[in-house]
């Protein structure tokens, strides 16, 4: 699949509401997205954005992996569900105003069910700012299963 122009083509986040700024690479196990880490936004502080920020990008990483592999099937991007994450290590308190962030997901599981697993960090550079493993779900039908009273 050819990566995307347009963040907003495989991402359903809209507005003040998307974090992540462009698809680097994507595979079918995984994806490389980059966050330019704003001074002044939803969740820009004075010392920058909070590093707990960092899970979402992680799930807006994974978001966007799953808009792309819809993509590469010809279907439309649908809405997931960000469950957890496990063992989420920051190791700075904040991300700093005018970096670029490099996000990377990897796939470690992916149920038929829809419930999925993945490996993913934050890196600045070729530091790394952040770790965590992900769990989501994206059910089959998003809409049917918000109307079920499941969710």
């Amino acid at each position: 699949m050819q990566l995307p122009t347009d963040i907003e083509s495989v991402l359903p986040h809209r507005d003040s509401l998307r974090l992540v700024d462009r698809v680097i690479d994507w595979q079918p196990e995984s994806i490389v997205v980059e966050v330019d880490v704003p001074a002044q936004g939803l969740f820009s502080g004075p010392d920058g954005v909070p590093a707990w920020v960092g899970v979402e990008y992680m799930a807006q990483a994974i978001a966007a992996w799953a808009g792309c592999r819809a993509r590469a099937e010809g279907r439309e991007p649908s809405i997931g569900f960000l469950l957890g994450t496990r063992r989420y290590t920051a190791h700075q308190p904040a991300f700093t105003p005018g970096t670029c962030l490099r996000v990377e997901a990897q796939c470690e599981l992916m149920g038929e069910n829809g419930l999925g697993m993945f490996a993913c960090r934050i890196l600045a550079g070729d530091v790394e700012l952040a770790v965590a493993n992900v769990s989501v779900f994206e059910p089959r039908d998003a809409m049917a299963y918000l109307e079920s009273g499941e969710a």
